[in-house]
């Protein structure tokens, strides 16, 4: 099945139902009011009600999105609602983190408040995209019982091992970073005047007293401890009581949430898809594709589990998934070629293993420290620099073991690797990975993972590795759907860094890995594509019609590597997201430009240096409203502690109303 080109969503005008929508403030049992945006079908019978609860500010953060998808739901009978979480936008109270019992216990509370309007059924669903649709999970786990029914996006069911702070038990550089850094600047813009009046400035500075930057917090749970459990449904899904539809992109960190969803919860509770795309809702026509009607996919599952008809929606597989064809490297894959497989339960009775054995003399793993500058972008969200280049530059800094294909191997799920390794230090790190190598040469990325040798006993613990001993480590690389093509060859590629994604350990002697004992695991999948699985056309409601004014800025590279060949130094330069600025149709101003940088010197760890500077601007000329936030952040090193700066400026036009500066060091334990 072969897709020449990427498919953009048709835009939907008519709908079953005309439709209407107010703005309205939810209030909780504290007093705190929650500012809300309800589309509502235009009938006098009640309907049931849609969700969508994040911290990301409706009336600008999310916008654009929300015009896509709330109205087109809304016009099929049912009100579909956004709500802000506490501190955020232009709700009330102060932010919270987002892992704590308060973020959680609101939306419970919202969810009770939707269920009991005259205009509601009693039936609630939630939907979310990356960490709020992990929030919904959180909250389904609570199980508030208006709640039937939920649609999880690109979420995680583990916040440690499978979030945006750690990978495999190492710190995961480049996303503790940048992600604390974004947070913590999102968290300082003020409240619309437009929507709170001249409360704006007087919630505004309650709301900056009250930040704090999240990396402080997370670097002091190296481990996965309580802090960690709490926020994870992977300890225990029995709790779930709603309908869970686990939605993922081969292309994004959190697929395997998917698997273990469908995994541990039952046949008639849990649909579980998975399709090539990276950090996105599956109908966003984004790289890479095929996009697919994912709102009329949606569609179904609400009305199966919202309204009670037959859709045949639990009737499909319990896992549909994408297994994509061999391919050449490229940063930005409009759409790929491949296929549909379903199977009945996970683990699959279509899916085995298949053991290969490495093959060699014992071989020193002492990478360079910018092994990883060709990793790509850990969340990609559909941008021209975000997927992984040719890995050929990158194997040549890591241990490699082949495979011939002889006849096409289809893998489905998660590779495992078995390593036996001697190391003369207590600490170091492994990073596998899992390449397709063309009969010309070139290495596509397939999936990988890395494992803290401190955590080979478990995530929960950090265990010094006993000098010049031997030990066996195994650990899984994250799951995949892809068909090695025959005459193409597997490697396997072992290095011990991987910065910008790893966090370095203080030594660069690395380990010695020996052949003998050690292996690959593919978890091969029989049988081809299914053409009976397929999917309707993506379409959307009418764009909000968000215009981007042109600009004499010439525009900088959204990812560039400069190496400084006297210095040994490596610098990886990202501008993440859309930058610029963007005019919404109510008059708001919104420009936001951030630029990350990552360094190290080649043979110096200790040389690692993660920055972010970022700006944001709300300017309504009409109220002659200007306000500006401005954010820097950074984290380094020494072989005892990591040290973190955080710097926030606040400008009401010209007069700065809010300045501080946090300096902390924080002991490497597990990191």
């Amino acid at each position: 099945m072969t897709h020449p080109k990427m498919t953009r969503p048709k835009i939907r005008t008519a709908f079953p139902y005309e439709t209407t929508h107010e703005d309205l403030r939810v209030p909780l049992a504290d007093g705190t009011k929650l500012y809300a945006r309800v589309w509502r079908p235009v009938t006098e019978e009640p309907v049931p009600v849609l969700l969508e609860y994040l911290p990301e500010r409706l009336t600008d953060g999310t916008a654009a999105r929300d015009a896509q998808r709330h109205p087109w739901y809304a016009g099929h009978g049912y009100a579909s609602v956004r709500v802000d979480a506490r501190g955020h936008g232009n709700s009330e109270g102060l932010p919270v983190d987002a892992y704590a019992e308060r973020a959680a216990a609101d939306g419970v509370e919202v969810v009770h408040w939707l269920a009991a309007r005259p205009w509601s059924t009693g039936r609630v669903g939630m939907f979310g995209l990356s960490r709020d649709g992990g929030g919904s999970l959180r909250i389904a786990a609570l199980a508030p019982e208006p709640l039937k029914a939920l649609v999880t996006v690109c979420s995680t069911d583990d916040r440690h091992d499978n979030g945006l702070h750690y990978m495999g038990g190492s710190v995961l550089a480049v996303d503790t970073h940048a992600w604390s850094a974004t947070t913590l600047a999102r968290a300082c813009r003020p409240p619309d005047p437009r929507f709170v009046g001249d409360a704006w400035r007087a919630m505004w500075l309650t709301r900056l007293e009250a930040v704090e930057p999240p990396v402080h917090t997370w670097l002091d749970h190296q481990t996965r401890d309580a802090y960690w459990r709490h926020g994870s449904v992977r300890e225990d899904c029995s709790t779930i009581g709603a309908a869970v539809l686990a939605v993922g992109g081969w292309h994004d960190p959190y697929r395997d949430t998917v698997l273990r969803l469908v995994e541990q919860l039952p046949d008639d509770q849990v649909r579980g898809l998975i399709g090539p795309w990276s950090h996105q809702y599956p109908d966003q026509g984004l790289a890479p594709g095929p996009a697919i009607g994912f709102l009329q996919e949606t569609l179904r599952w609400w009305d199966h589990h919202l309204k009670g008809v037959d859709t045949g929606v639990m009737a499909e597989p319990k896992l549909r998934s994408w297994i994509s064809d061999s391919h050449h490297p490229a940063t930005d894959l409009a759409e790929l070629r491949g296929g549909w497989a379903g199977d009945p339960a996970w683990p699959s009775p279509n899916v085995t293993p298949a053991s290969y054995a490495l093959q060699g003399t014992p071989v020193l793993v002492a990478s360079p420290q910018h092994t990883g500058v060709d990793a790509g972008r850990h969340i990609p969200c559909g941008g021209p620099a975000d997927l992984p280049p040719d890995q050929r530059d990158e194997d040549a800094r890591s241990a490699c073991f082949e495979f011939e294909v002889p006849a096409e191997v289809r893998v489905l799920g998660r590779p495992r690797v078995t390593l036996r390794l001697r190391m003369d230090v207590p600490f170091g790190q492994a990073v596998a990975r899992l390449c397709d190598i063309t009969p010309d040469g070139s290495s596509t990325l397939v999936t990988r993972g890395a494992l803290n040798l401190s955590a080979r006993h478990g995530r929960d613990r950090a265990d010094a590795w006993p000098l010049g001993a031997t030990e066996d480590v195994a650990f899984e690389l994250t799951g995949i759907g892809h068909a090695f093509r025959a005459g193409h060859r597997i490697r396997l590629a072992v290095s011990s860094a991987y910065w910008p994604w790893i966090w370095p350990q203080a030594d660069t002697a690395g380990f010695t890995l020996e052949p003998a004992g050690s292996f690959l695991e593919l978890p091969v999948r029989a049988g081809g594509p299914d053409p009976t699985i397929t999917f309707e056309p993506p379409e959307q409601a009418e764009p909000l019609g968000v215009t981007h004014p042109a600009t004499l800025d010439e525009e900088r590279p959204e990812r560039l590597v400069v190496r400084d060949v006297a210095r040994g130094e490596w610098r990886l330069e990202v501008v993440p997201g859309a930058g610029g600025t963007r005019v919404h149709p109510d008059g708001l101003e919104f420009t936001e430009d951030a630029v990350e940088t990552c360094t190290i010197h080649e043979s110096d760890p200790l040389s690692a240096r993660a920055r972010s500077d970022r700006t944001i601007r709300l300017h309504r000329p009409e109220l002659a409203w200007d306000t500006r936030i401005e954010t820097h952040s950074e984290i380094t090193c020494d072989a005892a502690d990591f040290r973190t700066t955080d710097e926030v400026i606040c400008r009401d036009g010209d007069e700065v109303v809010f300045h501080r500066t946090w300096e902390r060091r924080i002991r490497r334990t597990a990191g």
